[in-house]
């Protein structure tokens, strides 16, 4: 950032350590209490000029000034440790693409929720095998959770089974005890 911030004082500079609540608030504006939201999201193969025209062309029809895709650069120090040294699996340098959907109006669900699968299904075939555990939705097919920690969730289920047997910790996304 050294040459960026050379070449003039910058109108603002954010970027330093952060304390974890700060982070965590960092977005608390832009999702107000009583909005309604739907996403979806996915680690991509690579982030190609194919990928992003696509994400250009889905977000051109989209009608909620809430919504959105972000794209996640998962790199540095998360790059850099064992895929099995914690429960996430995913220590691949890329990108997770996030459809978020978010509205205000409930006559607009059905409409909000079509972009954001529609979005999805538009990026799918540029999508890998991963997923992130946070944004998994209810409605996924399959088993998202299994994606989620990849070759670490035979691991993970050894571990519930030995301290929560009876599945007691459930509300989450779930992973059964082995």
């Amino acid at each position: 950032m050294q040459p960026l911030k050379a070449f003039g004082p910058p109108v603002e500079d954010v970027l330093g350590p952060l304390p974890y609540n700060a982070l965590n608030a960092m977005l608390d504006d832009g999702t107000p209490r009583g909005a309604l939201n739907y996403w979806k999201a996915s680690f991509l193969k690579e982030l190609s000029d194919t990928v992003i025209d696509t994400m250009i062309d889905c977000f051109a029809r989209c009608r909620w000034p809430m919504s959105g895709a972000m794209l996640e650069h998962f790199h540095g120090q998360v790059s850099r440790i064992a895929p099995d040294a914690t429960a996430f699996a995913h220590r691949t340098e890329g990108f997770n693409i996030v459809i978020l959907g978010q509205w205000q109006d409930p006559a607009d669900t059905t409409a909000c929720t079509a972009w954001v699968r529609d979005t999805y299904d538009a990026l799918r075939p540029f999508m890998a095998s991963g997923r992130y555990v946070n944004y998994l939705a209810d409605d996924e097919a399959g088993d998202p959770v299994r994606a989620a920690y990849g070759a670490n969730y035979a691991r993970l289920q050894a571990v519930k089974a030995k301290y929560d047997p009876d599945n007691v910790f459930h509300l989450n996304q779930n992973i059964l005890p082995g």
